[in-house]
C-alpha cells in the first residue's frame, strides 16, 4: 500500500512542480507544513530552492525539524530530499555557514570550477549519473540516464556506503544518497522526464 505522500512546505520551495509530478503517479498527495499532517505521512518529500541558512532558520522556527526527526530517524519513514532538500539532510553548508538536519555526515560546499568558459555556475541543464550502488530508489533506470540539474553549491558525503551516485561537471560530485529509509537526489526528478518519473515512481512505491 502506497498511502499518504506528504510533501513538506518550510516556505521556500519548489512546491506546486514536485507536486504536480507526483499527482500523475498517486492520488493522496498533500503540501504541507503541520505537524498532523505530516505525522500521518506514508512517505515525505522534501523539495528546495533557495538558500540554505534560511531555510534552515525556517524549519527551526516551524519546529519542523522535530516532527521530521521523529518521523525520520524514529518511524523509519521513508524520505526523498530533492536538491536543496537533499543539502539539508547534511551536517553544514557553506552557504550560511550553518548546521543542517544531520542525517548524512555530509558536508554541502561552493561549486567552484577552473574552467569557467566550458563550466558555468550555477550548474543548471542535462548531466549523466553514474550508479554507486543497487537501490530501490533505481529500479529501471539505467547507469547512463540524465536528470536536470540547477545549483551552485555540491554534497560531499563522508562515507562511501552513503553515496548512491556521483555526477561529473569538471570535478565529481555526489549528486545522490541514501541510507537506510533516507534518500537525497542533487537534480530534479521533476523536471527529469522519464527517467525522473521513473525515480518518482519507485519511491512512492517504496
Amino acid at each position: 500500500m502506497i498511502g499518504k505522500v506528504v510533501i513538506v512546505n518550510y516556505g521556500m520551495s519548489n512546491l506546486q512542480s514536485v507536486k504536480k509530478k507526483v499527482e500523475q503517479l498517486h492520488s493522496n498527495v498533500v503540501v504541507s507544513g503541520d505537524h498532523r499532517e505530516i505525522a500521518t505521512a506514508d512517505k515525505l518529500i522534501l523539495p528546495g530552492v533557495g538558500h540554505f541558512q534560511r531555510a534552515m532558520e525556517n524549519i527551526k522556527q516551524l519546529n519542523l525539524d522535530e516532527i521530521l526527526n521523529e518521523k525520520v530517524l524514529i518511524h523509519q519513514t521513508p524520505i526523498l530530499g530533492i536538491c536543496l532538500g537533499m543539502q539539508l539532510m547534511c551536517s553544514s553548508s557553506e552557504e550560511g555557514n550553518v548546521e543542517g538536519l544531520n542525517w548524512f555526515e555530509a558536508k554541502t560546499k561552493k561549486t567552484i570550477v577552473i574552467d569557467s568558459l566550458r563550466f558555468k555556475i550555477p550548474h543548471m541543464g542535462w548531466n549523466t549519473v553514474t550508479i554507486h550502488k543497487q537501490s530501490d530508489l533505481l529500479k529501471g533506470i539505467s547507469d547512463d540516464a540524465e536528470f536536470y540539474f540547477v545549483h551552485s553549491y555540491q554534497v560531499n558525503a563522508k562515507h562511501p556506503s552513503d553515496v548512491l551516485t556521483s555526477t561529473t561537471y569538471e570535478t565529481h560530485f555526489h549528486s545522490a544518497i541514501q541510507r537506510e529509509n533516507m534518500f537525497g537526489v542533487q537534480f530534479h526528478p521533476e523536471k527529469s522526464h522519464d527517467a525522473g518519473l521513473q525515480l518518482l515512481t519507485n519511491f512512492i512505491q517504496l
